[in-house]
């Protein structure tokens, strides 16, 4: 019995991490100094208000930035200045960026070619039509695990807002990552949407690490085990959501006066 209290105890180990991250646009600096860690098998929030540099955090970890000083590790792995592909490959997959749908391919067709790219096949889907249908069954069931398996026929284009989030969601999972890194999952969604989304990354999030930004504190709420909170690109505070909701420094940041 004590062998398993000491087990529940034991730190889960840090999966991703950046070491005095800063990122510099002509003399303003948008990140500065970050130190970062993210435990593996937790969802964690990038959070802050606007302009506090989060986005541009979240664009240093996925490859889209690169920094001006400091490391990004990956499983202690050096992957600062590494292009987005070849940090999706180490098992770093991104999903809800800007919408980068085929609207005349259908659902199915994207994740059999999403399934394919790693293998080669994926460059020459034209001609190999036949040879993709060998992802078919992995392709439904992912399109199962976001919600989406009655509608693998349809066209992409024909997705409600909601479900074409949701099959980004599936084209991400297809790499099957380590960290699935989602950027403001329910921005521009409905609240039917915004709790569908909740369940789905809570859902897809099992046996996987997955860092988020949101704006929406009912979905870090929700979602999140640690809130990193950013202020003018520097770490504010950091813990669960009921204890940087409490902070002082973070009604401040938001509200813009003391309280």
């Amino acid at each position: 019995m004590s062998s398993d209290t000491n087990d529940a105890r034991q730190p889960s180990p840090v999966v991703l991490q950046t070491r005095g991250l800063s990122k510099e646009f002509r003399g303003f600096r948008a990140v500065s100094d970050v130190d970062l860690t993210v435990a593996a098998g937790t969802v964690h929030a990038l959070v802050g208000p606007n302009g506090a540099g989060k986005t541009t955090l979240f664009n240093l970890l996925t490859g889209f930035l690169e920094p001006s000083s400091g490391q990004i590790l990956f499983q202690g792995r050096d992957i600062t200045g590494m292009q987005p592909e070849q940090i999706a490959h180490l098992g770093v997959a991104r999903s809800f960026q800007i919408t980068s749908l085929f609207d005349q391919m259908s659902l199915l067709e994207h994740l059999e070619l999403a399934l394919a790219s790693p293998t080669g096949l994926g460059y020459r889907f034209w001609q190999s039509s036949k040879r993709l249908g060998r992802f078919r069954e992995r392709a439904m069931e992912l399109l199962e695990q976001v919600g989406l398996a009655d509608r693998a026929g349809q066209d992409a284009g024909s997705l409600a807002y909601g479900q074409k989030r949701a099959l980004e969601l599936a084209l991400a999972l297809a790499l099957d990552p380590t960290v699935l890194l989602l950027d403001e999952p329910t921005a521009g969604m409905g609240l039917e949407d915004v709790d569908r989304t909740i369940a789905l990354v809570k859902k897809v999030s099992s046996g996987r690490t997955v860092v988020f930004v949101d704006h929406n504190m009912h979905v870090v709420g929700s979602l999140a085990d640690t809130v990193t909170v950013l202020q003018s690109g520097q770490v504010l505070a950091e813990g669960t959501y009921e204890q940087v909701r409490a902070d002082q420094r973070v009604i401040t940041a938001y509200l813009g006066q003391a309280g």
